[in-house]
């Protein structure tokens, strides 16, 4: 994987946006099973619905994997020089994840120039779901 050119970007460019399949029951279960976060509201109907909610929605930790998974499409995970996110409202089944960055700031920190993305995951109806930032090293 290259890098993309620093002096080829500019304030206001995308990186490649990421859309992932509609959450469902199969992806909770194998992400409940991969990170060994079984909290039931994540994976009991039951449970869940004795919590005040419908049905079972997605870990905060599937939906920020997602909005990683954007930065390292774009470049090497060693350019990765801080990711950070705020969680926005809960991720139900059936939603389907848009997750997007968009250059905010060019500048040079500790000598390397880097890029500072703002970076967000909405539904299929616009909601946002996580917000972040990161700052990439090129």
């Amino acid at each position: 994987m290259t890098l993309p050119e620093y002096n080829n970007l500019n304030i206001g460019d995308t990186v490649p946006s990421l859309v992932k399949s509609p959450i469902n029951r199969t992806t909770l279960a194998l992400f409940a099973g991969a990170s060994n976060d079984h909290n039931p509201i994540h994976i009991d109907i039951d449970f869940a619905k004795k919590s005040g909610f419908e049905d079972v929605f997605a870990h905060g930790m599937l939906v920020m994997a997602y909005l990683g998974q954007v930065i390292t499409n774009w470049v090497p995970q060693t350019a990765i020089r801080e990711f950070s996110t705020r969680f926005k409202s809960i991720t139900n089944l059936g939603d389907e994840l848009s997750c997007n960055g968009v250059i905010k700031e060019k500048m040079v920190l500790n000598g390397e120039n880097c890029v500072k993305l703002a970076l967000s995951v909405v539904n299929q109806a616009g909601e946002e779901k996580l917000a972040g930032s990161a700052i990439i090293a090129l």
